[in-house]
């Protein structure tokens, strides 16, 4: 499927935040880059603002189709939270504004998100999704423990729910941990068999 106007400018934004901080991102090179006009740019994203807010808003939704993904794959409980786990740690090395979002560390570089309790109003329809809808790290690790309980709570074998929730949201906490301050191997699946051997254990006695 061919990339949409909308497509081809979040990622010539992202290209240019790569190696510039945002303040220093124009407009007219990101809709230069895209091979749109600017016209066009502001059409799809009413201002520079916008744009940032869409730009966040495009991480979280890649982050979280990352975590639809590995809580899908092939395995048990033990082996879906380490892959989930594993793809946390990687997204936030990779990209900054995942890091962002997950940790609530934003610096000058980056463009800062709006969160639902400080809506900004938009003209443009398209907007008004990313204006409304970034979430809060809190709120963004809550709809990943959610995700991660609906997919895994299968009934095979049955879970408690409160144990589930609890166990996902440590893997979760491991992975953030893992990212933020790696061991010296500095590989993703550094973190997948602590991750195993907290969804395995079962307390004794």
């Amino acid at each position: 499927m061919m990339p949409t106007a909308r497509d081809a400018l979040l990622d010539a934004a992202l290209s240019a935040l790569a190696g510039l901080p945002w303040s220093a991102v124009r407009m007219v090179d990101v809709a230069s880059a895209a091979g749109v006009s600017r016209q066009t740019l502001y059409n799809e994203f009413g201002s520079k603002d916008g744009l940032a807010r869409a730009l966040v808003r495009s991480a979280a939704d890649g982050y979280l189709a990352g975590v639809d993904r590995a809580l899908g794959s092939a395995g048990g409980t033990g082996d879906r939270l380490a892959a989930t786990a594993a793809w946390t740690v990687r997204a936030v090395r990779a990209n900054a504004l995942v890091r962002g979002l997950l940790t609530g560390c934003w610096g000058e570089r980056l463009p800062r998100p709006v969160h639902p309790a400080a809506p900004t109003a938009s003209l443009v329809p398209a907007q008004r999704r990313a204006d409304a809808g970034t979430p809060t790290p809190a709120e963004l690790l809550g709809q990943v423990g959610a995700r991660a309980v609906a997919a895994l709570d299968e009934g095979r074998p049955p879970h408690d729910p409160e144990v589930l929730a609890a166990t996902c949201e440590i893997a979760l906490r491991l992975a953030l941990s893992y990212a933020l301050v790696p061991t010296p191997s500095g590989t993703e699946g550094e973190v997948a068999p602590l991750v195993r051997e907290v969804a395995e254990w079962r307390p004794t006695g």
